[in-house]
């Protein structure tokens, strides 16, 4: 496909006639596949790679493979994630203090869907962190919310707002991260529909929204707190110009956080605008997509994080009998505290339960913790998201081991009987990884994987 003439007359404009030639020319190549690894589920990738320079998880792969066909990929051993898009959790990590520094924090991925840097996050900030991980658009919040049951953290709220809802949580995360909509020159490569898409006035529609979005991060940030904004484009109106008006708006209010490192050898244009730090990604100077990303720290210092109130009360604490009955199904029961949401049971860590019962009133939650399903005479039925849970304790009920062949059988929500399973109740195991609960009755089998994330290739 032909690529934009407005958009390379802008390119020769910003970049010059010999860097925009070859952005150009870039554009026309096939772009790279990579994966970050999930440390709590695997160490190491199954395929030919070379490691991401700058993500400790991530994993350039020397071809592409069906990940639709592969088990592991649906038991969240890894994500599909832009090399490029993943060095935001680079920065994200280096400008909280390093990664030790990172346990505990609490980020806002304020445009979060799909779901590639929230759950980056979510391994950054461990088991004791949280992510509130936002979309506006409730289809791709779903997708976002079934990619946080995946990566089963447990350490994820998902929700499905305005970003303009978030001035209500006022000053109070660690960090917020804004991957703001935008024109995706970035993704021409990969996507034809971002260049049929493209036009000078979409750019500027962009523009106004990224510029909306950022002044309710600001909002949400804590005195102390880092803001990361990200585009996956290369004009300078969604990109620096709109850090200028942040600068103009709020430069007293920011400072500069200590300078990223990154060596010369990696290909990122490191750059500045006021006190934010940028850094830009083009595909004829290293192996991963355009995108620009730029940090820096709000001034002040945080404190305590205060704690947020909440007129509505839409979850509560299950009672006694049916904590015994979840808790045996998780490896430390008493770090967790488990409540109702509409029909579902659902858990989390125990210091969460508060601030996940305030956001429910406050703002849009779709899903939190982890589902553990529902309770039927005094017995559980799980949900899918249980089996994903990194704490999920197997011991609960019988385990069965399954090839890759019964596995896409399973994945694909086909019959499925085997000689190990047992009456009742099975997990199925795929490279001990689980991959979701069949129930046995007698010759039948009711495969209980869900629906939405069920292969239809």
């Amino acid at each position: 496909m032909q690529l934009p003439e407005k958009f390379r007359e802008r390119m020769v404009r910003e970049l010059g006639e010999a860097e925009a030639a070859a952005l150009c020319e870039a554009l026309a190549t096939e772009p790279t596949t990579s994966v970050r690894l999930n440390p709590l589920k695997v160490q190491s990738p199954k395929w030919a790679s070379r490691k991401v320079a700058w993500s400790r998880w991530g994993h350039l792969l020397d071809e592409r493979p069906s990940f639709t066909l592969d088990a592991d990929f649906h038991a969240g051993a890894y994500y599909v994630q832009e090399a490029s898009s993943q060095f935001a959790g680079y920065i994200m990590s280096q400008a909280l203090g390093g990664e030790a520094e990172c346990e505990g924090k609490y980020i806002l991925d304020m445009c979060a869907a799909p779901g590639g840097k929230s759950t980056h996050y979510a391994s950054l900030v461990g088991r004791s962190g949280l992510v509130v991980a936002n979309e506006i658009n409730r289809s791709r919040a779903a997708v976002l919310a079934d990619n946080a049951r995946k990566w089963g953290i447990g350490n994820m709220v998902v929700t499905c707002n305005d970003s303009s809802r978030y001035q209500q949580v006022e000053e109070w995360f660690d960090a917020v991260a804004v991957d703001a909509p935008c024109s995706g020159e970035g993704m021409f490569r990969k996507l034809d529909e971002a260049q049929e898409q493209w036009s000078e006035g979409n750019v500027a529609m962009c523009a106004e929204r990224q510029w909306e979005i950022l002044q309710n991060a600001y909002a949400a940030l804590r005195p102390g707190g880092v803001l990361l904004y990200s585009t996956c484009t290369f004009n300078r109106d969604e990109d620096e110009h709109i850090l200028e008006r942040v600068m103009e708006r709020y430069g007293d209010d920011f400072e500069a956080v200590d300078d990223i490192p990154t060596d010369e050898s990696w290909g990122v244009v490191v750059g500045r605008v006021g006190v934010f730090q940028t850094f830009r990604f083009f595909p004829h100077r290293l192996s991963g997509e355009g995108m620009f990303m730029a940090v820096a720290r709000k001034c002040g210092c945080g404190g305590k994080r205060r704690a947020l109130k909440s007129k509505k009360q839409l979850i509560a604490p299950v009672d006694k009998r049916s904590a015994e009955e979840l808790g045996r199904w998780v490896k430390d029961a008493a770090a967790m505290k488990f409540f109702t949401a509409g029909e579902m049971l659902y858990g989390c860590r125990r210091e969460h339960y508060v601030d996940i019962e305030a956001l429910s009133g406050i703002v849009s939650v779709i899903y939190s913790g982890v589902a553990m399903g529902q309770i039927f005479k005094n017995k559980l039925k799980p949900d899918g998201a249980l089996a994903f849970y990194v704490d999920f304790r197997r011991e609960a009920l019988p385990n069965c081991s399954v090839g890759e062949e019964d596995a896409l059988k399973f994945l694909r929500k086909h019959d499925l009987l085997l000689e190990q399973m047992m009456e009742g109740l099975n997990l199925i195991v795929h490279n001990d990884l689980p991959l979701g609960f069949v129930k046995r009755i007698g010759a039948r089998v009711n495969n209980m994987y869900p629906n939405s994330l069920r292969i239809l290739k």
